[in-house]
């Protein structure tokens, strides 16, 4: 089973719509997001629409959460007052653009998504959220301690657990040992759609590759693959600029930072 796995548009409707190009030609069995449909561009209604005309099952973002209450607060961790300006503008024009169909949408987003497939006689738990299994906005980057990591996904009982929110991808494979048997879980960051922040400005997202073979003792018998994809950054960054949001967001979407 190939399973398609995306997360962080942030409005962007250009990244979005190549996306799809290039996620119809891969095929997948199945498609999840995992939230953070609207912010920091100007495309929020129309982005909340594409992923509801294709009827994609999607988790709430800590910004659809704020924008879906009309909140002024997007839960965001910025780290300078400058920082916290920006995206002071950033949420309060997201809300002012945002339809009254389209934030009732983003009220209703659930919190996680559980999938157990029951493969070989054995269970195997996906888990898809936004940013943990305890918190929307909590930040699970890849130097996460492995003892917390493994502790966040034992008391959510994930064997595989997909997540965003940092737009950083990563792929970390995890032993646990208990009983004189190692069972590996697998923690994935799978970047983002449309503003990435790990230096490389193409967008991206994950292919998970399950088979009736997986299981939790064989490391290698779960697949990621990090896709990247082009998209017109120029047309996104103009938007940006174009709107009353800071200039600086467009300089990050051509920097990818």
């Amino acid at each position: 089973m190939k399973i398609a796995l995306f997360s962080d548009i942030h409005a962007n409707l250009p990244a979005l719509e190549a996306f799809f190009k290039d996620l119809d030609s891969r095929k997948p069995d199945t498609v999840y997001c995992l939230g953070d449909l609207v912010g920091y561009n100007i495309w929020a209604n129309e982005v909340v629409n594409e992923i509801k005309k294709r009827g994609i099952p999607t988790i709430a973002g800590n910004y659809d959460f704020g924008i879906g209450r009309m909140s002024n607060e997007c839960g965001c961790a910025y780290k300078t007052d400058h920082e916290k300006a920006n995206g002071n503008i950033s949420i309060s024009y997201t809300n002012e653009i945002m339809k009254p169909e389209e934030r009732a949408y983003l009220r209703a987003l659930p919190a996680h998504i559980k999938v157990e497939y029951q493969l070989n006689e054995d269970k195997l738990n996906l888990l898809l959220v936004h940013g943990s299994p305890r918190k929307i906005n909590e930040y699970l980057f890849e130097d996460r301690e492995e003892k917390s990591l493994l502790r966040i996904m034992h008391d959510a009982d994930a064997d595989i657990m997909c997540f965003g929110h940092t737009h950083k991808p990563y792929h970390r494979t995890l032993p646990e040992t208990t009983e004189d048997k190692t069972k590996y879980r697998h923690a994935i960051n799978i970047g983002s759609v449309g503003k990435p922040k790990d230096g490389n400005p193409q967008g991206g997202y994950v292919l998970l590759h399950i088979n009736n073979s997986s299981n939790v003792l064989d490391k290698d018998s779960i697949q990621v693959e990090f896709i990247r994809f082009d998209y017109d950054i120029e047309k996104a960054a103009k938007a940006v600029e174009d709107s009353p949001l800071p200039d600086e967001y467009a300089d990050m979407l051509r920097k990818g930072y």
